[in-house]
């Protein structure tokens, strides 16, 4: 398949069945990750941090497929990097397969790399142009030591004609293909050591809208022949909902609510969520009055948040949405919300989950 051909939405998969006696093949216990921020002088002494993530705990299980989305500059591309180890914890534990490797070193993480990829947003920074196809995909195999039956050009035009290129472009250069062309590449490059579990960060989003619809086929084409399993960040909800089997949404480093696709987009349960549901485009104008995203009896229409996101250096106490929330209350400034089960698959992190309430008469604490 090329960048040509149209290709059709992917439809809802069925969400795998998960075992609770099941050990997740991830697991995400109050992770952090805090920036310092230095001061001027000589000394450059710890002034603050930027709490990038700030406490999440999560669990993906084999063979299925979570999604993480929330707006630019919540945490969602710094816990990516935390879990696959690219970055390093200030706090908080993550296991893969019951194993911590919170903080291994490099060497003792090699083997690991084999197991968890990570397939980056930008198809066009993540490829070296100095290097052939040919070698940026080969490179796990020379890094990891393994042998190959037929050789590495073999397994690497394999690779290739898997993802949908030419095994003939073999020797091209990255700059000769296009932006969708380019993160099949980078998808071919996680595939080489057939990992257990792949980390996507915002695959698509770097992508023309006509050539998402055909990466996005392509991960889960990839997902039921190789029996993959993901963690797809993105802020597109229309991605998230046809390739995830759970969502978890983040709000300025913390998750807000964690939950079946289907629960989450016919039921939201906390307010950030209902928010960003009401903001996805509807085609038919006629249509609009049924959109999830409003309260009861409001039409379902667009919920317009107000003031800005508050700074993550200085988060504001208690519920971190509660300053643009309309159904914020004085126990939300005093106390922060759990993550805690509403509903069988559905976690939420908010006081009032069940309430409904005008945005119009939205309060507001200082």
């Amino acid at each position: 398949m090329t960048d040509t051909q149209p290709a059709a939405v992917p439809s809802p998969t069925p969400s795998p069945e998960r075992d609770p006696q099941r050990a997740p093949l991830l697991k995400v216990t109050d992770l952090v990750r805090h920036f310092p921020i230095k001061g001027g002088g000589v000394l450059r002494r710890k002034v603050g941090a930027v709490r990038a993530v700030d406490g999440i705990s999560f669990a993906v299980h084999p063979g299925e497929t979570l999604g993480v989305v929330g707006e630019s500059g919540c945490g969602k591309s710094t816990m990516g990097r935390l879990v696959t180890r690219l970055d390093e914890p200030t706090g908080g534990t993550v296991e893969f397969e019951g194993r911590d490797i919170t903080h291994l070193g490099a060497a003792a993480m090699r083997p690991l790399r084999r197991d968890i990829q990570i397939v980056f947003q930008d198809p066009y920074s993540s490829l070296n142009p100095r290097h052939t196809v040919g070698t940026i995909v080969g490179a796990p195999f020379k890094l990891q030591k393994v042998a190959t039956e037929h050789g590495v050009k073999r397994a690497v035009q394999d690779l290739l004609e898997l993802c949908g290129l030419n095994p003939e472009h073999y020797n091209r250069y990255p700059h000769e293909f296009s932006g969708g062309q380019r993160q099949r590449i980078g998808i071919a490059r996680a595939l080489a050591l057939k990992p257990k579990m792949i980390v996507a960060d915002e695959p698509v989003s770097a992508l023309d809208v006509s050539i998402q619809a055909q990466v996005v086929n392509l991960l889960d084409d990839l997902q039921r022949e190789l029996g993959l399993t993901y963690l797809i960040i993105a802020h597109d909800l229309s991605v998230v909902r046809h390739v995830s089997d759970r969502v978890a949404v983040m709000y300025l480093g913390k998750i807000v609510e964690v939950a079946d696709r289907d629960t989450l987009y016919s039921r939201p349960a906390h307010p950030y969520t209902t928010a960003l549901l009401s903001a996805v485009p509807v085609p038919d104008p006629r249509r609009k009055e049924r959109r999830v995203g409003a309260a009861p009896g409001e039409g379902g229409g667009r919920i317009l948040l107000t003031g800005d996101v508050p700074s993550p250096i200085n988060p504001p106490s208690g519920c971190r949405f509660r300053t643009r929330c309309w159904k914020a209350q004085e126990i939300c400034a005093e106390q922060e919300p759990l993550l805690e089960l509403l509903s069988p698959g559905q976690q939420v992190a908010c006081h009032f989950p069940e309430n409904q309430q005008s945005p119009e008469n939205q309060v507001t604490t200082p």
